[in-house]
């Protein structure tokens, strides 16, 4: 079963023991903002990158190719 970005870092914040709320203030963003983003699961690349760092994790986000390349 393949989880949707939200669903992600909902588990992420749950296995740190952090609320969305602590999230969102580590980011320079309202929970309310943050819990639309959560649940339309609309992110750029540079959130992501930024959620990562603020729940000391680190976020991979490419394509990669049959030879194994990554874009």
């Amino acid at each position: 079963m393949a989880f949707s970005m939200g669903e992600k870092i909902r588990i992420v914040l749950r296995r740190k023991k952090l609320t969305i709320t602590d999230l969102a203030t580590a980011i320079g963003t309202s929970r309310q903002n943050l819990t639309n983003k959560l649940n339309r699961d609309n992110f750029s690349e540079k959130e992501l990158q930024q959620i990562a760092e603020a729940l000391g994790c680190r976020f991979e986000g490419y394509f990669i190719f049959e030879d194994g390349e990554r874009v």
